[in-house]
This record gives C-alpha cells, structure tokens and sequence, in this order.
C-alpha cells in the first residue's frame, strides 16, 4: 500500500516531518490530492501545520478555474488554508518565447515562494512520484543532458531558504489513483495530460507500459539509479571546483578564461565536469537547447591543432580561443582604440591599468630589462606617441634588417588576440614605431656614443 511505501521511503531517507510547516503544491489532480490528503492524515500525529497552494496557469479557461475552486473547497472541508493565483502563462510564453512547460514552473515556484514566505514555512511538499522519475531521466537522457541534471528529480534540494521534498518518488501512479479510491478522493483530470504534443505525455504513453511490462518494479531501479548517480555527481562536483579553481586565470561577470595547457592535464570526466560548471556559472537560465554537444564542440575546439577559434552559443555567448587560452563571454567588449602624446618627462596611466614612465638621463645608464628602452635625445623626433595599433604597422628589429609587421610579432609571441589591440605602441611624431614594450625594441633603441642625454622609457604592468 502507498501508505506503507511512503513511510519506508521516508525512514531510508531518515527525512522527518514532525513539528513542520509545509507549503503543500496542489493542482487538485490525483498526486497532488493524495498528497495533500497523506499529510493531513499525518497532521495531527505529526504536528504538521499545513497550507495549499494552487496555481491556476488559464491555459484551460473556465476549466482551469473550476480545478482551482474544487482545491479550494476541499482545503475548505479539510480545514486547510488555501491560496491561489492566477496568471495568463500563454501570454508570459509569448512575451519571454519560453516553453509551456518552463513558463509555467518559473510562475509556480515564484507563488511557492511568496506562500512560504508568508506564513515561514520552511518545506515545500511537491507530488512528483516514480513514473514522473522514469521519464525525467529517459527525456533528459534523449536530449543530451550532462552531470547533474541526468540523475532526474531529487527528493529533497534546496529552495530559497527551506526545502522541496517529494514523498511519493517510491511509488507509482497506480498507487497513487488506487490511494485515491481507497481514501474516496475524486481528483480533478487535466485533458491535456493525454495529448502527444507534449513530449512528456509520448514517453508516458509510449515508453513507460513497454517499461512497466518488462520489469513491474522498474520505477524501484529508476529511483535507486537517480540516487547513486546524484552521489556520485556531488563528489565529481567537488574534485571538478578544486580542479578548475587551478585551470581558470579570470573569472568575473559573464566571463571567465582557462588555460587550456592546465586544463588538459585534469582527468577527462573532470574536464567535461569543469566547461559544465562553466556554463552552468554563465547561464543564470540555462537554454533547452545546450546539450553535451555543445561542450563537445569545446573540446573540438581544443584538439583541432589551430590556435586560435570560436563558438556561437545559444543566448549569445561567444567561446573563444587563442593560443593557449578560451574564453567563455556574454558581451564581447571591444577595445577603445587610445592616443597620448609625450613631450618630456611623465607617465602615462594607460586604460587597462598599465603604465608608461618617460625620464630623462644623463650620464651614466642604468642597467636595461625587457620591460625598459633607452633613446638617445637627438634621433628622437618629439613628440613621443603612446596608441593602440593600427592596420599596416610596422617596425625596425634591433639587430635584424629590414622591417616586420606588428602582427606577425604578436603572432610569434603567441599574444592573444584580445590582448593585442589594447597592447601599447610607442612611434615617433613621424610614426615610425619605437617600441613594442615587452616584446619588441626598434633598430633605434639603445647606446649612442655620441649622445649625452638620452630617453628612457619604462613599461609597468
């Protein structure tokens, strides 16, 4: 019997009711009635203080309302406070583009909220039972889901400051419609529960029987697979965040960069773990349409030899590679070209931070680093330009002939190409490129014999 069934469900999971206030989800169909009717035969022993929550969704018209003051009427009879809202969901499809199915859970579980807020309630009881967990995971299985979301519908998670549990996740429906005979309940039936239009609905009336005359006991093996794999997938989830807090170099608001070299040597299942963790950090709502194919594509992206790359993901997200890094971005900025001019002694404080440091020596010279260059006064044509490249640059190598252009530098260098248009290039009035700070110094620069003051120009980052 359910009652039975439940009770051991609810001793494995050592998940207790006692002295709780529950938000009880009730759309007046047979598993949300048998529910609210279990608890309140529980309501006495237990001390449980309970209120029902009805969300009329107006997709059946007049229909739907009569569903809402049948739940009411029975909460009435019971002695049960009822709320309910009303909200034009067809309408919030076509304003968001969101699914039925999405439209109308975001629009429950927001009223859910507010109920439990109200009367602070701290559990949130929802009918979903064991049919419901075979098809939440052969539907998430058939359209690619990863991680997490492969192991179906929890027994209990989080919510807002309380908790969702689902009691009859051990039973089957006709546990549930036999429940309902026994206790003389006469459930509401929504019609659209058996159109095939919902994909839903097909793997209920197509897969599920195949299923049930194969094994009567199925949903059993279902829900013990739903709970090894949830397991499993919070330890994986664990070693992934320890992992990838050593692969990604910035992480900041709709973006985040990893380094590629450190990521492959992470163990596979990890590496997939990770660029999920990723998307799902990006994805404040995460699109029906992002699968594990999508990070297949990553790791395409990764092994195809090229060094640099991009992927168009859904909502707008850009997955970029250069060289030994990808970024994963919302917005792509782009680099506000810049231009300062140096007559003499200063500094530059360039947009990203950085820095240009112009002095004047006379003298002795100091000792020279990558990060510095020295100009004699007299070959300098004033003023010094610090910008941004631009198409067609080119320069003098110290100690090679002829000229090179800019962009092979930053090619051979292996500079990504993000960086590269925000990278300082230091000319003369004349335009004829200097310096390229850390990378590059012109045939110009360095000791002149002859000179007796010279420019020194040093480059902070």
């Amino acid at each position: 019997m359910l009652e039975s069934k439940v009770e051991a469900f609810l001793k494995r999971h050592a998940f207790t009711m006692k002295n709780a206030g529950i938000v009880v989800g009730v759309s007046g169909g047979p598993d949300s009635l048998a529910l609210l009717h279990y608890l309140l035969q529980k309501r006495r022993k237990e001390n449980l203080a309970l209120v029902a929550a009805h969300v009329d969704h107006m997709f059946r018209g007049q229909e739907s309302y009569e569903d809402a003051m049948f739940v009411k009427e029975f909460c009435k009879q019971e002695q049960v406070p009822f709320e309910m809202v009303r909200v034009n969901v067809p309408k919030v499809m076509e304003e968001t583009g969101q699914s039925a199915e999405l439209a109308g859970r975001e629009v429950r579980y927001e009223f859910y909220q507010k109920i439990m807020e109200k009367y602070q309630f701290k559990f949130l009881a929802l009918g979903h039972h064991g049919d419901d967990q075979i098809e939440t995971i052969l539907m998430r299985l058939t359209r690619g889901s990863t991680g997490m979301a492969r192991t179906g519908i929890p027994f209990t998670r989080s919510f807002q400051n309380g908790v969702i549990f689902r009691p009859f996740l051990g039973v089957t429906k006709v546990e549930i419609e036999d429940y309902c005979k026994r206790q003389h309940l006469s459930p509401r039936i929504d019609p659209s529960n058996a159109e095939s239009i919902y994909s839903r609905n097909r793997f209920r009336k197509e897969v599920l029987p195949f299923l049930k005359r194969e094994n009567p006991h199925v949903h059993e093996h279902f829900q013990r697979f739903s709970e090894n794999l949830q397991e499993d997938e919070a330890f994986l989830e664990e070693l992934t965040v320890r992992e990838m807090n050593t692969v990604m170099t910035s992480r900041e608001e709709g973006k985040i960069t990893i380094d590629i070299t450190r990521l492959l040597k992470v163990p596979l299942p990890l590496q997939r773990r990770g660029i999920q963790l990723i998307l799902n950090y990006l994805y404040k709502v995460k699109p029906v349409s992002l699968s594990a194919v999508h990070i297949d594509q990553v790791f395409h992206l990764i092994q195809q030899g090229e060094p640099s790359g991009r992927l168009d993901f859904p909502n707008g997200l850009k997955v970029n590679r250069s060289y030994f890094e990808i970024t994963f971005q919302f917005k792509q900025e782009e680099a506000e070209p810049y231009l300062f001019e140096l007559n003499g002694p200063g500094k530059i404080n360039l947009p990203g931070g950085d820095t240009i440091l112009m002095e004047t020596i006379t003298g002795e010279i100091p000792f020279m680093h990558q990060n510095s260059a020295i100009f004699a006064e007299k070959s300098v044509n004033w003023p010094l330009i610090v910008r941004t490249r631009k198409q067609g640059d080119r320069m003098t190598l110290k100690g090679m002939n002829g000229t090179r252009k800019l962009k092979d530098i930053f090619i051979d260098h292996k500079i990504p190409i993000h960086k590269r248009d925000t990278w300082p290039v230091i000319t003369d009035k004349n335009g004829c490129v200097l310096w390229l700070p850390g990378l590059k110094k012109s045939a110009l620069e360095g000791k002149d014999r002859s000179a007796q003051q010279y420019i020194l120009l040093t480059y902070e980052s």
